[in-house]
C-alpha cells in the first residue's frame, strides 16, 4: 500500500450511480465475515460495492495467501470477466456489514456502452485502481519495510473518515498488516511501538489504532531505510 491520499470517491455521484445498477443486478447483503466470492469461482459477473468493506486475497499453488486490496462503497470488483477471464483469481470477504449488487457479464457490458454514468464511474475506478497498484509497486522496490507500514497505515486511515463507511483500522490486526506491507509480524509490532512512542499513533480502548497527521511528515523527512 504505497499511497497515503483517499480515493476521492463522491457520494452523490455513487448515489445517482445506485438505483441503475440495483435494476440491472442483484442486491446481496453479506454479514461480517461472510464470503462474497472464492478464488476458482466461475468469473460470470462484477460486484459492485454499496456499503461496507470489503477484503480481496488470493492464495498460491504452494499455499501462500497475501492480501490485494480493502474496498469500499462506490468500488467494483471481478471486473476482469469483461476481458474474458473465466475463473476467480482472487477471494472477497466482507470485514463489515455489507450491501454488494452483483451484475452478470453481458449485462454489465451493455450498461457500459448505453449508461455515459456507469462508464464514466466504472472508468474511474479503473484509473484509480491503476494507480494504486503502480504506487504499491514502487513501495515495494524503493521504500523500507517502516516506510510501507507509515504509509499503508495512511492510506487506510483516510478511509471511512467521510460519510457512513466505518473505519478499517478497526478490522486489521498486525498479522494483515504484516501481509500488506510484505514484513513479518514481529517487524511491524517493533515500528507500531516506535510510531506509537514517536506520538504518530494511537492505540485506542478498543480494537483499532488512530493516525495522527505527524506520521506523514515522517515520511517526508526521506527517512534511512532500517530494513
Amino acid at each position: 500500500m504505497a499511497t497515503t491520499q483517499t480515493r476521492q470517491i463522491d457520494p452523490q455521484e455513487a448515489e445517482q450511480l445506485f438505483p441503475t445498477l440495483v435494476r440491472a443486478g442483484s442486491r446481496i447483503t453479506y454479514e461480517t465475515g461472510d464470503r462474497i466470492c472464492s478464488q476458482g469461482d466461475t468469473c460470470n459477473g462484477v460486484h459492485y460495492i454499496h456499503t461496507g468493506l470489503v477484503k480481496i486475497s488470493t492464495v498460491s499453488k504452494r499455499g501462500r495467501a497475501a492480501i490485494l486490496s480493502f474496498l469500499w462503497p462506490g468500488d467494483f470488483f471481478g471486473e476482469s470477466c469483461l476481458a474474458g477471464r473465466v475463473r476467480r483469481q482472487f477471494s472477497a470477504e466482507a470485514l463489515t456489514r455489507t450491501s454488494a449488487i452483483f451484475i452478470k457479464t453481458r449485462v454489465m457490458k451493455r450498461l457500459i456502452a448505453e449508461e455515459p454514468t456507469v462508464a464514466a464511474h466504472f472508468v474511474k475506478h479503473l484509473l484509480e485502481r491503476n494507480r494504486h497498484i503502480e504506487e504499491d509497486l514502487l513501495g515495494h522496490i524503493f521504500d523500507s519495510s517502516e516506510q510501507r507500514l507509515a504509509r499503508a497505515l495512511l492510506w487506510l486511515s483516510n478511509h471511512g473518515q467521510h460519510g457512513k463507511t466505518p473505519s478499517i483500522l478497526k478490522q486489521i490486526d498486525q498479522d494483515t498488516l504484516a501481509a500488506i506491507v510484505g514484513t513479518t509480524r514481529p517487524r511491524v509490532n517493533y515500528f507500531m511501538n516506535k510510531f506509537r512512542k514517536m506520538g504518530w499513533i494511537q492505540y485506542a480502548e478498543g480494537p483499532g489504532v488512530t493516525v495522527n497527521p505527524s506520521l506523514e511528515a515522517f515520511l517526508q523527512n526521506d527517512p534511512a531505510e532500517v530494513s
